[in-house]
């Protein structure tokens, strides 16, 4: 369990100060568009009140979310408490950290800041994401890959 926690925090931590450093710092709400390494990374300002691709926006969905995000926090510390792989906790952790970042961002801010836009290889890519949604999408597929329980392990085993 000491692994959630510790990458629980640490997904928290490094999607704020990205935050903080980008969007405030860095001032991305004024410039807008502040282009790295183009079309390959691009901060463009973007505020998502809703889930991805603007599903669920509006104003009522702000607390519903919250509320989602929570609930759903809890249900995989939880659950965790069954792995058997070392890996799996940190996965929790991920997806923990990062829902609870976006969570603060929609209590804070009434929407979550996304400011990352990756394209590629002549494909242009118009959405924006976090670092956070990018922990949340490596821990969901970590755990799929290695959620493993202790329970069904020894049922396995005659």
């Amino acid at each position: 369990m000491r692994n959630l926690w510790i990458s629980a925090l640490a997904a928290f931590g490094i999607d704020q100060l990205s935050k903080v450093l980008i969007v405030h710092l860095m001032d991305l709400q004024t410039v807008g568009v502040i282009e790295v390494l183009p079309p390959y990374l691009v901060f463009i300002m973007g505020w998502n009140d809703g889930i991805n691709f603007g599903l669920l926006s509006g104003a009522g969905a702000r607390w519903l979310l919250i509320s989602v995000a929570v609930v759903v926090s809890i249900f995989l510390v939880r659950w965790a408490r069954a792995f058997t792989r070392p890996v799996a906790f940190v996965c929790a952790g991920f997806v923990v950290g990062g829902a609870l970042a976006n969570a603060l961002d929609r209590v804070i801010y009434g929407a979550v800041a996304d400011f990352l836009n990756m394209s590629c290889c002549g494909i242009h890519n118009p959405y924006a994401f976090n670092l956070a949604d990018v922990f949340i999408f490596l821990g969901a597929v970590g755990l799929i890959l290695f959620a493993e329980e202790g329970k069904d392990k020894a049922a396995k085993t005659p």
